[in-house]
This record gives C-alpha cells, structure tokens and sequence, in this order.
C-alpha cells in the first residue's frame, strides 16, 4: 500500500470513528459506509485518487481478520453462561447450520449450470454463517427479548468457525479440479485434524499462563492483551509451520484458551476484538473496492434468485425445522430465522477463494458477493424497525424481557448507547 492509499484509509476511518453515532441513528452501518468508500474510491467520484490494493494486501487482510474474529469469538464461550440456552444453540448449530450449509448447495447446482460441486459447496458453505453486527438494532434494542439477542449473538459467534473446514475442503476441491493444486479434499482434512491439535495445545496452554499471570501479578495491564493477541497469531503460525490448518488452529484456540484463562484471562479478549474490528472495516473497504462492480457486471436473474432465497429459503426453512418443538412461538422462530445477515465471515471466505482459485472462482465469488451487498442494505435497513415493532410481541412468546446477561460471542460495531 502506497502512502497515498494510506492517508486515504486512516482519513476515512477517522471520519467514521468520529461520525459514527450520528450515522448509526439512521441505520447506516459500518459495512455500508466502507463498502461503498471501496467502491468510490476505484469506481466512482473518488476514483482519481488512485486507490488500488494490491491482490497480496488483500488477502493478508482477510486471513488477519479471520484469525482474530475465530479466536475472540470462540474464547469467549462459556457453557456455564450459555446452559439456559444450550439446547437451542446445539440446535441451530448442529441441525439448522447443516442444512442451511447443503441446502445452499443444492441451489447453486440446480441455478448455475457451469458449477461443479466444489464450486456449489463453497458458496453454500460461505453465506452459511451469520454476523450479529449487520443486525445491530436488533442486539442493542432492549424491546426485543434478551433470550433471542443472546441467541443470535452466539450462533454468529460459533457457525462462521463450524462453517470453515467446509469451506477450506471445498475450496481445496475445487482448486484440484481446476487441476490448481496438487492439494485436494483429503489432505486438507488432514490439515484440519491437525489444526485442531495445535490449535488446542497452543491455545490451551497459552490460557493457563494468562491465568496465572494475571493472578500473580506478573504480568503489566498495558501489555497483557497483546499476549493474548500474540497467542492467537501464534496458533495459526503454528499450524502452519507443522503444515496444519491455521484457521482451525485458531478458532480450537480460543476455545482452549477460553476454557483454561479464567475470568483473568476473559477481561483480556475485548484487547483482540477492538484489533479485529478496526481490521475489518478494511476488509470492507477492500470488498467494496474489488468484488462490488465484477459482481454486479456479471449479474443475472439467476443470481438475484439465489441471492433472496439466501436470504430467506435456505436461511428460514433451517431453522423452522431446528427450532420445531421448542416453545418460541412462530414469531420468535421466524424473526430468528430473518436476522441471519451475511457478513465479514463470507467477505473473508470469498476473498480467500479469489486469491487461492483465482479466475474459476469468479462464478461463485459473484454469486457470493451480491449475497452479501443485499444482505448488508436489506438487515441494515430493517433490524431496527423490525426490532421496535415486533420485539414486544416476541417478549410474550419467550417468556418475558428478562435481563440480557453478558452477550458472549461477538463484538458488535454498533454498541448500545
């Protein structure tokens, strides 16, 4: 990045950071400004300036994003904290995920008839999971019931680490038979079993010391988030290095270190979260820059369709099926069902497919991507007044409004005043 591009990136940064608050009250979200910042700045009034990132900038970004997001997400589960709730997690995760994740796939084979299963897989894979902070009027709105905030807060917090491995081994496939890699579907399950040993020694072991650390008094304030922001870096490095799946490694690390750091090592995750959200507004601003016009130049009808079933269908149907039986009532089941947004985990999983397949991915990167753009103006736009207009009734169903808790999964961008 050239020194013009970053005076560019810390000026627009600035001027959210700074304009934030006004912008929220008209539900004008962080991935809206920066997507559509990106896509000025190489396609628009802004394009003279001469914005460009480089291929190599963009996926350090992604892979830097998705490190963090996996590991403070995971770190911060507590089953003690979620045992009210399990039941309905497991249910969303191990049954609406699945299917969410097959049904996906099973429309891009039927609507796009040059898709290989590769191909169907990882699109299906990549708009399976869900980011809480596209919704954020529905998380920080008190009418709407803390049983269902704390729901959907911790599925976006859990599935985009469940829907990973899928992800690499579709991607993995699809690069062998594009004859693009020498490795396929096998040695990339291996990577991930892998991954998973690392991940656990590393981040286990790295939560014990934290623990003891900060109980001793070893270890200075200032400084003890950056170990744990080192530690999931170190994860990931690691994995590598024993050619491992680094992902994986951090998303099993934060839950180690979860597991073995204490409320000592909790109060240092936020450290991690406030360094994954600055990196991902670049992120955003890089979709906006690379994958907005290609996605809308190359749009068909089918693609439209695929978009808003996406969005609805093969979001929905999932989690009806995943919640029949509980007592949520219809309305809490389809309100869940609706604010499932796709987010930053399928802006990282698109880029890192381009970067990796190149060209042949390009079909279902578009596929991919205008889900995305319509998901982040169509939950924007409506989880605030949905959230006021329908959160009292949704209290009757579950139970009542009772007190929010901790909301344990993932930092929003937009914060409760």
């Amino acid at each position: 990045m050239s020194a013009s591009d970053a005076a560019i990136v810390a000026a627009i940064v600035f001027v959210w950071g700074a304009l934030s608050a006004r912008l929220e009250r008209y539900d004008v979200t962080a991935p809206i400004i920066f997507v559509l910042a990106g896509l000025l700045l190489t396609h628009g009034l802004l394009a003279p300036l001469g914005f460009a990132p480089s291929r190599e900038l963009v996926k350090a970004l992604a892979e830097i994003t998705l490190i963090l997001v996996l590991f403070s997400d995971a770190s911060r589960v507590r089953l003690a904290d979620l045992r009210a709730d399990l039941g309905l997690c497991l249910r969303l995760l191990g049954i609406g995920l699945p299917l969410t994740i097959g049904l996906g796939m099973l429309l891009a084979l039927a609507l796009f008839s040059g898709m290989n299963v590769w191909l169907a897989l990882l699109v299906g894979a990549a708009l399976a999971p869900t980011d809480a902070a596209l919704g954020a009027g529905v998380m920080v709105n008190p009418a709407v019931p803390a049983r269902i905030r704390r729901l959907l807060n911790i599925e976006s917090g859990l599935n985009d680490g469940i829907a990973t491995p899928v992800v690499l081994v579709a991607i993995a496939g699809a690069a062998t038979a594009e004859h693009a890699a020498s490795t396929g579907p096998g040695a990339a399950v291996a990577e991930l079993a892998l991954g998973v040993l690392v991940g656990g020694l590393a981040g286990g072991a790295g939560g014990f010391v934290v623990n003891v650390a900060r109980r001793r008094g070893w270890a200075e304030g200032g400084f003890a988030g950056s170990a744990v922001l080192a530690l999931a870096i170190c994860a990931y490095a690691c994995a590598l290095a024993l050619h491992g799946n680094g992902f994986i490694a951090a998303f099993v690390g934060g839950l180690a270190y979860g597991a073995t750091s204490g409320k000592h090592g909790e109060r240092l995750v936020p450290y991690v979260e406030e360094t994954g959200a600055l990196v991902s507004l670049l992120v955003w601003l890089a979709f906006g820059a690379i994958a907005v016009v290609p996605a809308f130049e190359s749009l068909t009808w089918q693609r439209v369709l695929y978009a808003v079933l996406s969005l609805t269908v093969i979001r929905m149907v999932p989690v009806a099926l995943a919640l029949a039986g509980t007592r949520l009532g219809r309305g809490a089941v389809a309100f869940v069902g609706w604010f499932g947004p796709r987010g930053l985990a399928s802006v990282v999983f698109a880029l890192l497919a381009l970067e990796d397949l190149g060209q042949p991915a390009s079909p279902a990167v578009s596929v991919i991507a205008f889900t995305i753009l319509l998901s982040v103006v169509a939950h924007g736009l409506t989880a605030s007044p949905l959230a006021h207009r329908y959160g009292p009734r949704l209290a009757t169903s579950t139970g009542g409004p009772e007190d929010a808790g901790q909301l344990p999964a993932r930092r929003l961008i937009r914060r409760a005043p």
